[in-house]
C-alpha cells in the first residue's frame, strides 16, 4: 500500500495510468512497473538553505569546513558546515533528511546571516549514492533472467574484447648490462653547500589569523589602551586548603560525581572578598560606575581556537560542589566548541588559572569592562618562616590586576588579603 500523495504524484507524472484504480491494482501495477528509475525524492523540488541568524552583534562569518559534500546522504538535523565568528562557531544543520545537491560557497568563504549556503533533494530516506547503485544493481539483476529469455535464440552482437597485452618490462629489468643498471640508478650530482645553513631548512608558512583569534587580539589591545593597569602580588599557604582537599575528595567524587579542585574553594573567596570591595566588581559606563549586587564570575578556559572566558552566573550563591559542577560543564563545552554567545556574555569578574600549565608569575589583563582579574599560578613546595622556624610549605603566588582609574592600591591590596586569608584558613569561609 502507498500514500496516496505518491500515488497522486506519480500519476501526474504519468508513470501510473488514470484508469487503474483501486489499492490492489495499484499495488499489482507497482510490482509490474518497480524496475523503473522512479523514486519520490525526484518528484520533490531541491531546497535552498540559508545561513542562519547567530546573534544580536553578529552578521558575517567565514565558513570553515563543510562536514558533507555533494551527493552525501543526511539525516534531519545533521550538521552540514560550521560557520566561524570572533566570538562562537555556529553549526548549520539539514532541516530535514535528503542529499545535498549543491554547495553555493567554498571555505574560507566569508558568509552573511540569509546569504544562500547550499541546496539538498529533500526525501523521507536521505538514500546516499552507494545505496541507490546498489538498489540499480539489484533490480538490474532481477531484470537479467528475462533480458536472458528474449535474446537467448540470437547471437552476439559482438565478441568480447580480448584483454589488453601487459605493460613492456624496462629493458634494466629484463637483464640488461650492469652497466646499465648502475648509469640508470647513479643519482644526479648535487652543487655543494655554500654555506653552514645549507642543510638546514629554512622555509616560512603563512596561515590567515581565524576571526575568533583576531578578535581575542583586538580585545586585548583595547584593553591596553583604555584602562589604567597594576599588579599587586601575594603569597598564599595552600596547606590548609589541600589537607581539606585530600581529606573529602573521595567523598564527594563517590557521592556527588565531581572532582573538588582548588577553583571552587578560589571562586568563593573571592565573591566574599567582592562584598568587601565592591569596586572590584564594577565597571565604568561613560561617566558613571555601575555596581552589582551580584557576581558573574568569567572563568578563562585555553581552547585550540584561543582563550575564552565562559561566565558562570550568581557564583555568590553557589557552593562548592555546584560551582565544580558548573565549572566542568562551562570547560566541556568550551573544549567540544558548543559555547553560545549568551555562555560568554557579561561577567563582572575574572579568575584565570595560570597554574595548571606551570606558571610562576605572571600579570593578568584585564577583560573589559570588568575593573579587576585575580591569577593563580602553581603551587610549590618554598622555604616560609613560621613561629621564627624555617619550614617548607605549599606556596601559590596570586596576582591582582585592577583598574586605578577605579580601584586605588588600598582597596586592591585589601582584596587580596582577604583571598590569602579564605584559603589559607577555609574555616572562616563558613563564618562571613
Amino acid at each position: 500500500m502507498f500514500p496516496k500523495r505518491v500515488v497522486t504524484l506519480a500519476r501526474s507524472k504519468g508513470m501510473i495510468p488514470r484508469t487503474t484504480v483501486g489499492i490492489l491494482a495499484t499495488s499489482r501495477y507497482w510490482e509490474l512497473t518497480r524496475r523503473a528509475p522512479f523514486h519520490t525524492t525526484k518528484l520533490l523540488k531541491d531546497e535552498t538553505v540559508k545561513v542562519p541568524q547567530m546573534a544580536e552583534s553578529i552578521s558575517e562569518g567565514t565558513l570553515k569546513t563543510w562536514q558533507k559534500k555533494v551527493g552525501d546522504a543526511v539525516a534531519a538535523d545533521e550538521e552540514i558546515a560550521t560557520i566561524e565568528t570572533d566570538k562562537i562557531d555556529v553549526s548549520v544543520n539539514a532541516p530535514a533528511a535528503g542529499r545535498i545537491t549543491e554547495l553555493l560557497v567554498n571555505e574560507e568563504d566569508t558568509v552573511t546571516v540569509g546569504q544562500d549556503l547550499f541546496r539538498f533533494a529533500p526525501g523521507e530516506a536521505g538514500e546516499s549514492p552507494a545505496a541507490a547503485a546498489s538498489s540499480a544493481a539489484s533490480s538490474s539483476s532481477e531484470a537479467a533472467p528475462q533480458t536472458e529469455k528474449k535474446d537467448s535464440g540470437k547471437p552476439e552482437a559482438k565478441q568480447e574484447a580480448p584483454p589488453p597485452p601487459p605493460p613492456s618490462t624496462p629493458r634494466a629489468a629484463q637483464g640488461g648490462s650492469k652497466a646499465e643498471t648502475k648509469e640508470t640508478s647513479k643519482p644526479a650530482s648535487t652543487p655543494a653547500p655554500t654555506s653552514a645553513l645549507a642543510g638546514f631548512s629554512r622555509n616560512e608558512n603563512r596561515v590567515k589569523m581565524s576571526r575568533m583569534r583576531l578578535r581575542i587580539a583586538e580585545r586585548l589591545k583595547e584593553s591596553q589602551n583604555t584602562a589604567a593597569f597594576l599588579t599587586t602580588f601575594n603569597e598564599i599557604d595552600m596547606s590548609s586548603l589541600m589537607e581539606m582537599r585530600k581529606r573529602y575528595k573521595d567523598e564527594v567524587l563517590k557521592q556527588q560525581e565531581v572532582k573538588l579542585g582548588f577553583m571552587s574553594a578560589f571562586a568563593r573567596a573571592c565573591t566574599l572578598a567582592l562584598k568587601e570591595i565592591p569596586a572590584a566588581n564594577a565597571s565604568i559606563e561613560g561617566d558613571e560606575i555601575v555596581y552589582r549586587d551580584y557576581v558573574d564570575l568569567s572563568v578563562a578556559v585555553a581552547t585550540p581556537k584561543g582563550l575564552v572566558t565562559p561566565v558562570i552566573r550568581n557564583a555568590e550563591s553557589l557552593s562548592f560542589i555546584e560551582f565544580e559542577r558548573e565549572l566542568t560543564g562551562i570547560g566541556k563545552k568550551a573544549r567540544d566548541n558548543k559555547l553560545t554567545l549568551e555562555d560568554m556574555s557579561g561577567g563582572s569578574f575574572t579568575i584565570s588559572n595560570g597554574g595548571v600549565f606551570g606558571s610562576l608569575y605572571g600579570t593578568p589583563i584585564i577583560n573589559l569592562p570588568q575593573s579587576a582579574v585575580l591569577g593563580m599560578h602553581a603551587t610549590k613546595d618554598r622555604p616560609v618562616v613560621v613561629d621564627g622556624q624555617i619550614v617548607i610549605r605549599p606556596i601559590m603566588i596570586v596576582a591582582l590586576t585592577y583598574d586605578h582609574r577605579l580601584l586605588d592600591g588600598r582597596e586592591a591590596v585589601i582584596f587580596l588579603v582577604r583571598v590569602k586569608e579564605y584559603i589559607e584558613d577555609p574555616r572562616k569561609m563558613l563564618l562571613a
